[in-house]
């Protein structure tokens, strides 16, 4: 297995974890957090494809930045950045409003589509590199 691989096979074990349903007390901000770390991984994940090793970060927009230089990023895939909160500030109890199941939705949409986008990129790289 290469190492990108094992990258996005974290990815989906981090969206699996937030998404496999919803269990009594578990905290939307808990669940947010592996839905970042869905993300996030996914997204070092295409990095290392792309032979760059990333940025040791939370910070989902730098590894855009990053991606921005070897391919383009589009408008859905941008928006991957709000998910970068839940990295840190949600994770633990402090001053911040309770996570709504509707932001928990819409986090998880978002997440999925990275994911989605990631693993398409990579098949179609692939696919390129075959000869016809």
């Amino acid at each position: 297995m290469e190492r990108y691989e094992e990258w996005i096979g974290r990815a989906k074990s981090s969206y699996n974890l937030a998404t496999v349903s919803i269990i009594p007390n578990i905290y939307y901000e808990d669940l947010c957090f592996q839905i970042q770390q869905s993300a996030e991984k996914a997204l070092k994940g295409l990095l290392i494809y792309y032979g760059i090793e990333p940025e040791f970060t939370h910070n989902i927009g730098i590894l855009l930045k990053e991606l921005e230089k070897l391919t383009e990023i589009p408008g859905n895939i941008s928006e991957s950045i709000k998910l970068t909160k839940y990295a840190v500030q949600t994770r633990y109890p402090g001053e911040y409003d309770e996570i709504t199941k509707e932001e928990y939705n819409e986090a998880v949409k978002i997440a999925k589509t990275c994911l989605e986008w990631t693993e398409n990129k990579i098949k179609e790289n692939e696919k390129n590199k075959k000869p016809q």
